[in-house]
């Protein structure tokens, strides 16, 4: 299941096609619980089977597109295969949560990356522990949109 996720994850666009992502399968006990703890204390992290750290590679979309490349547009790549995961997870009956308030410097350490690569978000995944909650509160339309003729 890992494998479909990852590979949904994979088909998501990006600017220039330059697919400025990295995606690190994390399964070891220690390291999903250094993850929680940068993830200021969000234990739910270590306690998923599986968490799928996605990272940005700044410097491939800077490599098309110079400082909107790395400063943005690697974000904006790695958000949409984030929600790739997601959708992906959700359609194989798993549950995931993107998790995006941590310490990047102590998630990074975590994993050991490379300085060329940047933690964007943290998904967790497993069965779900509990019922689907339903459709939540969301802004009307209205306020979210505006119409230029």
């Amino acid at each position: 299941m890992v494998h479909r996720i990852l590979a949904a994850a994979t088909r998501a666009p990006s600017a220039g096609n330059l697919q400025p992502w990295h995606f690190v399968v994390v399964r070891r006990d220690e390291v999903k619980q250094a993850l929680a703890e940068a993830a200021y204390g969000q234990s739910f992290v270590a306690e998923a089977p599986v968490v799928i750290v996605v990272c940005a590679e700044p410097e491939r979309s800077a490599m098309g597109y110079g400082s909107r490349g790395r400063d943005l547009y690697c974000l904006q790549d790695t958000a949409a295969a984030i929600e790739h995961i997601l959708l992906a997870a959700t359609a194989l009956g798993l549950g995931a949560c993107w998790v995006g308030a941590f310490d990047e410097r102590a998630a990074a350490r975590a994993l050991a990356l490379s300085s060329a690569l940047r933690p964007v978000a943290m998904v967790p995944i497993g069965q779900p522990v509990a019922e689907p909650v339903g459709q939540t509160a969301r802004r009307p339309l209205s306020a979210v949109t505006s119409l230029v003729e």
